[in-house]
């Protein structure tokens, strides 16, 4: 532990050392990573045509909500752009082009920049979608941008990257586990590659967050607590379709994955207690008064949340998005 007055330039210069001698297992070397291409139908071969035709009869078998989700869980994933360009918004982060830190959201960004390619291909394939419509919500989404609510913080943006990328992870899993019960094993196995790396993902920076907390624990404590009094938002909360209000169409998205329960208002508190789990919320030395307070809001809060989650009620009448004819 080093002194509270320490600043977040010097924690991160800290761990910088640690950051770049682990990014080969951070990451995975461009010669190892699978490719879009590796999962989907080859058009240089004779049996393309074959193989979309089987990909298109599969697809047939999805629901509506199931495709719902899956194009809005694309369309999060192709506004990567804008998280890049978040991350090299945070104070002293990365403006080194040659640092570990710098290395790592090159690295993540490069392996993030698969996902929706892949899912994209995918969609365009299956026929089902109105790709135009599709196009203009991820257009609408990085022109809209977005507020996570970590300012600059470098610290505030790892406790919101470890939760995002683990509700990724569960997101992406679920929509693989039910298109295989739907009998598209194809999409499951896309949506279980991509799952790896979200999973991998947020276990780094569930790393970071842990580094910070045994040099740092008070401000690290502290950007625990406002994260949650704030609220985690998707990235993709501004999500919206053509002629409709910004963030309508986010949240008939979410609808939709509370339906099928690919991902709930249970999940996200349960990502909540991992989280408080993996970080030694509870037993966590060297406090101040005020990040002892915060620690307390932190430990009470699942509770608070599952009560507000019971009486919560999942809409049951379908919206007909654009994106689906």
């Amino acid at each position: 532990m080093i002194a509270s007055t320490t600043s977040r330039a010097e924690v991160l210069q800290h761990l910088e050392p640690f950051l770049r001698e682990n990014l080969g297992t951070f990451l995975k070397s461009v010669e190892s990573s699978w490719q879009p291409s590796d999962f989907l139908p080859d058009p240089r071969m004779d049996t393309f045509f074959d193989e979309v035709k089987l990909l298109r009869e599969r697809a047939r078998e999805l629901s509506y909500d199931l495709l719902a989700v899956l194009i809005g869980d694309t369309i999060t994933e192709e506004a990567l752009p804008n998280y890049e360009a978040w991350f090299h918004q945070l104070d002293d982060l990365g403006r080194d082009p040659n640092n570990g830190w710098a290395q790592w959201i090159r690295g993540w960004t490069a392996e993030e920049n698969r996902h929706g390619d892949l899912l994209n291909r995918y969609l365009y394939l299956s026929g089902r979608v109105n790709m135009r419509e599709f196009e203009v919500s991820t257009q609408y989404l990085i022109a809209d941008g977005f507020d996570l609510g970590t300012a600059h913080d470098p610290y505030r943006a790892f406790v919101y990257t470890s939760y995002q990328e683990t509700a990724t992870n569960i997101s992406h899993r679920r929509v693989g586990q039910l298109a295989r019960k739907a009998g598209d094993d194809q999409l499951s196995k896309l949506c279980g590659m991509i799952a790896g790396d979200e999973t991998r993902h947020a276990r780094v920076y569930k790393t970071f967050v842990d580094k910070i907390f045994e040099i740092d624990p008070s401000e690290m404590m502290l950007a625990f607590e406002d994260m949650m009094r704030k609220k985690i938002v998707m990235p993709a909360h501004y999500m919206r379709e053509m002629g409709i209000e910004m963030g309508k169409t986010f949240g008939h998205f979410t609808d939709a994955a509370q339906r099928l329960g690919v991902y709930t208002s249970q999940d996200y508190t349960d990502i909540l207690e991992t989280l408080i789990t993996d970080w030694k919320i509870a037993e966590m030395p060297g406090l101040n008064g005020a990040a002892e307070k915060a620690r307390d809001y932190v430990m009470a809060l699942p509770n608070r949340l599952r009560r507000v989650a019971d009486r919560m009620a999942v809409p049951k009448l379908e919206y007909r998005f654009k994106w689906i004819d």
